[in-house]
């Protein structure tokens, strides 16, 4: 069993990579909540759908993310009244958010609500948050402290990052979902996902126990770079890797997971292939369409299996 820790359009692109090519009940898909937040009175859980929507093969093929062929009546109204429509929810995602919520102000946890929602979808292989307690991406910045969306939509990455934090994260417990996948005896790898590492994989990796159940496991712990030829291939990493005076390269990002991580998956562009302390591996790991997605995500499995 490979277990993927993943959040974005990034890593929902190479978790249906490996949907792609491993059975249901070898692959689980832990997904990072710390950029959920209310809106409309509705919990939304960005990565978590964003995921869910591509291994359900529904996804916005333009912006992947958000689903494909949305209306947008609610937001037009929105707007009509003076509301705030500066985080835009399609009508049919909105259906989603809905019944999180619902199910959640009714009791259930948000593992049990993820799973059953991914069913309904059509969605066969294991699908979790990484935990169902609240945990807030947070953000210092030249601009002050920022809510993650208020950074990422409202502002729109603009303001230069000073530092990060993840409330609620000392309080809160992995999904149990999250603690089965980690203990395992099927486990044979953990992948990390193309993802955000600030924003999408730090937050899981920041639960209690979760970083160190990873390494006592003693399996391969493979990474594979958001970063290609200097520039990130989505979203705002090589700006904030810059903020921190951090190389925008493979060798940054594995200095990121510094002590984690076995080996790193880079793209063949990057020309500087000496990542120290790590096994690399390089192929074309821009997933441009399905077919590059189950490549890169063969590849990404079997750089690990070999490091067994």
């Amino acid at each position: 069993m490979i277990l993927a820790l993943a959040g974005g359009v990034g890593g929902a692109k190479l978790a249906d990579g490996l949907a792609r090519i491993l059975p249901p009940d070898a692959l689980a898909i832990a997904v990072n909540t710390g950029d959920d937040s209310e809106h409309f009175g509705l919990l939304v859980s960005p990565d978590v759908d964003t995921v869910m929507y591509t291994l359900a093969g529904i996804a916005n093929p333009v912006t992947a993310w958000g689903l494909a062929d949305e209306s947008w009546e609610f937001m037009a109204a929105v707007e009509r009244l003076g509301g705030p429509d500066w985080f835009r929810l399609g009508d049919r995602d909105l259906a989603t958010k809905a019944e999180r919520t619902r199910r959640l102000h009714a009791g259930d946890t948000l593992t049990a609500i993820t799973r059953d929602l991914a069913h309904a979808l059509g969605v066969r292989h294991a699908l979790f948050p990484m935990t169902d307690d609240p945990v807030r991406t947070v953000l210092e910045t030249d601009e002050g402290t920022l809510a993650f969306h208020d950074y990422f939509v409202r502002r729109r990455c603009a303001p230069r990052v000073r530092g990060l934090s993840y409330a609620g994260v000392e309080q809160a417990t992995p999904s149990p979902a999250l603690s089965r996948a980690l203990a395992s005896p099927a486990l044979e790898a953990i992948i990390l996902c193309p993802s955000n590492p600030y924003l999408s994989i730090a937050p899981i990796l920041a639960l209690p126990g979760v970083r160190a159940a990873m390494k006592r496991r003693g399996v391969p712990i493979v990474a594979v770079s958001p970063i290609v030829a200097g520039a990130a291939i989505k979203g705002p990493l090589a700006r904030m890797m810059a903020d921190f005076d951090i190389s925008v390269s493979p060798r940054g990002i594995a200095a990121l997971y510094d002590g984690l991580i076995d080996g790193i998956v880079i793209d063949r562009l990057d020309a500087d292939r000496n990542v120290p302390d790590v096994e690399v591996h390089a192929t074309n790991i821009v997933m441009a369409d399905a077919v590059a997605r189950e490549q890169v995500a063969r590849e990404v499995v079997d750089f690990a299996r070999r490091l067994l």
